[in-house]
């Protein structure tokens, strides 16, 4: 088994708000990958004393600790465990029901002899190897499948580039976050029941050689700059490593300003070869 792992700040001077860790048993018959992305609020109150990068630390910690130790729960259940974990570390200091209470995307693979498990929650990706060498993304394609009325708002966005225009689009995609009655998107914050919402699956264990997690500021490489399909990112990773994945998106951060988001983002990149 090898492990390659890489995440960076897209701001030096700003602390990272994602989270990466790799576990694996003694006995050397499975493991666990958890990566997760922190969400920036706006700026202003979240409601919280600690800050995103608190938040993910422990949540992903709390994540995988329990996925690693608790084969009998899924790993939706051991999602919903962490977020309720965390939660009770600051629910009496901080406001869990403000709307942007610190939250983050998830990604999350287990295997063992017998299968690989995987839990992808928001826009951070999945890529898993096949043995015969084709790459399929496991993905949550919810955040891209706006409404049409927020499509219409982005598409003026991307015409106008206004502020007053980006700032009509911000409030109508925060307005679909974690909606309740399922017609929006979902990242994990402070609620448990999220952890029902993700998208989670099983592959035979033979089937599947490698697992590459990402967050979107490595996906960039893909679905911001185009620089090749999720074959070619994973090509690139798997003969240059994490590493050079980065640093090829922040050469096209440099050249060329995200039409969404900011110029920089934290990026991490975790490759688990399971052969």
């Amino acid at each position: 088994m090898r492990i390659d792992m890489v995440t960076e700040p897209g701001d030096p001077q700003r602390p990272n708000e994602d989270y990466a860790s790799a576990a694996v048993p003694a006995t050397g018959a499975g493991g666990v990958l958890v990566v997760l992305d922190g969400v920036t609020p706006p700026e202003g109150d979240d409601g919280c004393r600690h800050g995103v990068p608190w938040f993910v630390a422990r949540l992903g910690g709390a994540l995988a600790e329990l996925a690693g130790a608790h084969r009998n729960m899924t790993l939706s259940e051991c999602l919903a465990a962490a977020l309720t974990r965390t939660a009770d570390t600051h629910r009496e200091t901080c406001d869990l029901s403000h709307p942007r209470t610190p939250q983050a995307t998830v990604v999350a693979a287990r295997w063992d002899q017998e299968q690989v498990e995987y839990l992808v929650l928001s826009d951070s990706a999945l890529l898993v190897e096949a043995a015969d060498g084709t790459v399929e993304p496991l993905l949550d394609r919810r955040l891209t499948e706006l409404p049409e009325s927020v499509r219409t708002l982005r598409d003026r966005v991307r015409r106008t580039g206004t502020e007053e225009d980006r700032a009509a689009y911000v409030r109508a995609v925060e307005g679909l976050r974690n909606a309740p009655d399922g017609s929006g998107f979902y990242t994990a914050a402070a609620d448990p029941e999220v952890a029902a919402r993700a998208v989670t699956g099983t592959r035979p264990r033979a089937d599947i050689r490698t697992l590459l997690a990402l967050t979107d500021g490595a996906t960039r490489w893909t679905e911001t700059f185009h620089l090749g399909d999720w074959a070619g990112l994973f090509s690139l990773v798997r003969k240059e490593g994490s590493r050079a994945l980065v640093s090829r998106v922040r050469t096209a951060e440099a050249e060329s300003v995200p039409a969404r988001g900011k110029q920089h983002d934290d990026a991490t990149v975790l490759l688990a070869e399971l052969n």
